[in-house]
């Protein structure tokens, strides 16, 4: 694809000289004899590039150029100067010009320096849209008035520099909380580092925080940087900082207050600007009591709380996810989005989701992966996923049992078990009482709408005891 450069200059010579070459190279080109031109030509088309000179009548290029970065800031400005002096070339750079050079020109310099500044602008677009896509994927989803009041929570605290801690069970998704307080921020064109203080061995985790100096310990054969340094000017989240030893809760309350650090075996000061957004699945009040946990730390996290709560609290929200994981999994495999039925519907909300939402968009892809059915699209049954949640042999774990209060077939119908296995059981029978119902007792008929051979559901039948002429 051919590139289009705007020259802005004065002297028709070097218009007529740049025009030439920038030609014979493939490039496409538009000239102005001023400012005002320039400026006024970029309302109908915009340019990949603009090589422009400073020493102009009426409006000069460094008025020109501010302009240019107030309106159109996405495209790269090349300055030249016949006067070029080191102070004009720091005050173009300060302004935001890509580059300086100076007249005569040497052509060959001006190509690669406009070669560059087009790789750079693609650069910096192809990251925009990586930031954005990263952004759409790491979205809260849900509708729950719980979700929608952290959605409003993060868009009140990202553009502030206040410290976060966010708290909640595994897998209810207090990453994308802290990406989304720092994709909306304004430092969301700098890094986002993760730190997972719960998976970095105790001797390790200071090395991995603050880096060290070459020789600091055995197997340091050169200087490395820690993840404060790595995170400057950015966001620095630090996953399940519960636990983190007492001696770097230390060092890293002392970062906080000071905004400064040594690396191990250093002596060098290093000041860095790094927001910290902090995350554990434990309650810190408890960790400050037996003394695992610094309160004087706790206080200073805690300056903005959020707490995202488990999936069996929100289960609205349910829905929504299974839509959204059904569509990522048929998109990465290369599946057909399989709709789930209704009653399909019931039994995931009825299901309590001890690993929260981590646990349940593992369940939907294993179910599009391994399933047949997923090849033509067919829609996944409460049958279906009664039998795949059998696989989740977690019926002996009292917190991982089905809730009391779980309605299936109807929110009127509590289930009563004490178990899993118990649940299913209960559910299963009332489900196919209630299908048998809706076809006036037709076994045939009962027996495609739940997806089983007529043969398995007569064994069913019998087993509970059910007439189906009654």
């Amino acid at each position: 694809m051919s590139r289009t450069v705007l020259i802005i200059d004065d002297e028709t010579s070097i218009l007529d000289t740049v025009k030439a070459v920038l030609t014979d190279e493939g490039y496409k080109t538009t000239t102005a004899r001023s400012g005002e031109t320039g400026l006024a030509s970029l309302e109908s088309s915009l340019p990949d590039a603009i090589l422009l000179d400073i020493w102009m009548p009426e409006m000069d290029g460094l008025e020109v150029l501010r302009r240019l970065r107030q309106d159109y800031p996405q495209i790269p400005v090349l300055m030249m100067s016949g006067h070029g002096t080191i102070e004009t070339a720091v005050k173009a750079t300060k302004l935001g010009a890509f580059d300086f050079i100076e007249k005569p020109l040497s052509l060959e310099k001006l190509l690669v320096l406009l070669k560059n500044a087009i790789i750079s602008q693609d650069l910096s677009k192809e990251n925009q849209a990586l930031r954005q896509q990263v952004q759409k994927n790491k979205q809260m989803i849900g509708k729950s008035d719980v979700i929608n009041h952290i959605r409003q929570l993060i868009s009140r605290v990202a553009p502030t520099t206040g410290s976060v801690l966010i708290t909640g069970e595994n897998g209810t998704g207090k990453e994308i909380v802290a990406q989304s307080i720092h994709y909306q921020s304004n430092r969301a064109t700098k890094p986002f580092i993760i730190v997972n203080c719960a998976a970095i061995p105790d001797e390790l985790i200071e090395s991995e925080l603050f880096g060290h100096e070459k020789g600091a310990f055995t197997g340091a054969t050169q200087q490395r940087r820690g993840k404060f340094d790595l995170a400057h000017c950015g966001t620095l989240f630090l996953d399940e900082i519960g636990d983190m030893s007492l001696k770097t809760q230390a060092k890293v309350l002392r970062i906080l207050q000071e905004q400064k650090f040594e690396r191990v075996g250093g002596s060098q000061t290093i000041s860095v600007d790094v927001r910290v957004v902090a995350a554990t699945n434990k309650d810190l009040k408890e960790e400050i009591k037996y003394g695992r946990f610094r309160e004087d730390l706790f206080y200073r996290l805690n300056v903005i709380p959020f707490h995202v709560p488990p999936l069996r609290d929100r289960k609205e929200d349910i829905l929504l996810l299974v839509e959204h994981f059904l569509k990522e999994s048929a998109n990465t495999h290369g599946r057909k989005i399989r709709p789930i039925t209704k009653e399909g519907i019931a039994v995931l909300q009825a299901y309590p989701w001890p690993g929260n939402v981590r646990e349940l968009k593992n369940f939907i892809e294993r179910l599009m992966i391994l399933t047949t059915e997923a090849l033509d699209g067919t829609p996944i049954t409460a049958a279906a996923l009664l039998s795949h949640l059998e696989e989740e042999n977690i019926s002996e774990s009292p917190s991982m049992r089905f809730s009391k209060e779980a309605a299936l077939a109807s929110p009127a119908q509590p289930l009563h078990a004490q178990s899993l296995k118990d649940a299913r059981t209960e559910f299963e029978k009332d489900f196919i009482l209630k299908t048998l119902k809706e076809h006036g007792g037709n076994v045939s008929k009962t027996a495609n709408t739940l997806g089983i051979e007529r043969s398995h559901l007569h064994k069913k039948i019998k087993s509970y005891g059910i007439d189906p002429a009654s």
